[in-house]
């Protein structure tokens, strides 16, 4: 790769290109960073803090810190497993996530990682706030309580809809998303097809009418963690 360059990964040595944010030239080197806001065809946001790793000691947003040559990432390592683990128990914690009865379960990004983490319940008190549910569409569903204000639809419907549907709304504790509509979905030109529909990593935007199609035991991660296709490759 004549305009390439090597950055080291938990001293494993892997080319880069010009460009590439540090967790693409992982995924490209078959190494998984864990994210939850990320996701391929958006705009990076670093919102979750999931994917953050230690860029010559010093914690980064892998998602949207560009690679330098050289550079040397600390990624998989107890301090950082520990530090995933609370973010992830803190997300759990400040929603009110009832896995059993989501439909969301076994396809959920969040669900995946504390599996991955070996969380079985968070540490830290649960907050349970009182949220709204928006079903007021007839295609579509918000369901307050379980999102992560990844902004992952907002991203997806400005970049892949070339709509405006969704956005931040409030700030601090209160911060949520809205949409462009004094309060109902049915009055923005949401569609069920759109992109920012499929952008959810968790149970907070789902279509209606086919809740639980797929049977437990045929669900994305039923049978092999989150971000093993990724490791996949590095070993194929």
């Amino acid at each position: 790769m004549a305009d390439g360059m090597t950055i080291t990964i938990d001293d494993r040595t892997i080319s880069a290109q010009p460009g590439q944010t540090v967790l693409e030239a992982a995924q490209a080197a078959g190494i998984y960073i864990p994210r939850l806001c990320h996701r391929e065809g958006l705009t990076p946001g670093g919102a979750c803090r999931v994917c953050v790793v230690l860029v010559n000691g010093r914690p980064q947003s892998a998602c949207t810190l560009p690679v330098t040559p050289g550079m040397v990432v600390e990624n998989d390592s107890p301090r950082m497993h520990e530090h995933r683990k609370r973010i992830i128990e803190m997300l759990f914690v400040e929603g009110n996530h009832f896995c059993m009865f989501c439909e969301k379960s076994g396809n959920c990004e969040l669900q995946a990682l504390a599996y991955r983490f070996g969380i079985a319940a968070p540490r830290y008190p649960y907050q349970f706030p009182r949220r709204s549910v928006d079903a007021s569409h007839p295609d579509i569903f918000i369901d307050h309580n379980r999102c992560v204000l990844c902004a992952r639809c907002i991203r997806a419907s400005r970049d892949l809809d070339g709509k405006n549907v969704f956005q931040f709304v409030g700030r601090g504790v209160h911060k949520r998303v809205g949409v462009n509509a004094r309060a109902r979905l049915v009055d923005t030109d949401a569609d069920v097809s759109d992109a920012a529909v499929e952008a959810c990593p968790v149970g907070a935007i789902l279509k209606k009418r086919v809740g639980y199609a797929v049977p437990v035991g045929m669900r994305l991660y039923d049978h092999a963690p989150i971000g093993a296709d990724i490791e996949a490759e590095a070993k194929a």
